[in-house]
């Protein structure tokens, strides 16, 4: 299997979740076990040595991802989610989007000073989402040792907000 092979099986949905928007649908890569485990083994492969201790996920396509990365890299995981989302106290951090505003927050005690860490997710576009999560990792105390995502959407320019960072994308739009 090729990176190719990942792209061609993304479904690409236009005017969702707004008109003009074409959603990149990762689901068909998801269920095909060949694919799926080619993608997890290709955003593993950059970070193999780094000793990584955590995972970060983003709500919610993250998740998918960061967790049998975690496992791969024997670390422990932590997730990001939307305001509200999470049970015990919490750090936050408001950030714009395509459309909108937004507010996410992570456990006080998900990352400890000096951790390294690896944030994961599903899709960069304009890159707000990524760039308030390696701000949560850094109020947190954590080293970011890399970004890794599944597809990037170049014309939205999201990994600009980035460049301070170790940056891996697999499959570009």
């Amino acid at each position: 299997m090729k990176k190719t092979d990942l792209k061609n099986k993304i479904r690409s949905i236009p005017d969702f979740p707004k008109k003009g928007v074409i959603f990149r649908d990762i689901t068909p890569v998801l269920q095909d076990k060949k694919a799926f485990r080619f993608l997890i083994n290709e955003m593993v492969k950059p970070y193999k040595n780094k000793k990584i201790d955590k995972v970060v996920g983003i709500d919610a396509r993250g998740f998918l991802l960061a967790a049998p990365i975690a496992y791969k890299l024997k670390a422990g995981l932590c997730i990001v989610r939307k305001r509200g989302k999470l049970p015990y106290q919490t750090v936050a951090q408001n950030y714009s989007l395509e459309y909108g505003q937004e507010t996410i927050e992570m456990h006080k005690d998900s990352i400890l000073p000096g951790e390294k860490i690896l944030i994961v997710d599903d899709v960069i576009a304009t890159g707000g989402t990524l760039e308030a999560t390696a701000n949560l990792v850094e109020k947190l105390g954590g080293k970011i040792v890399g970004i890794v995502v599944f597809v990037e959407l170049k014309a939205l320019k999201g990994r600009e907000k980035l460049k301070k960072y170790r940056f891996y994308s697999l499959v570009k739009f």
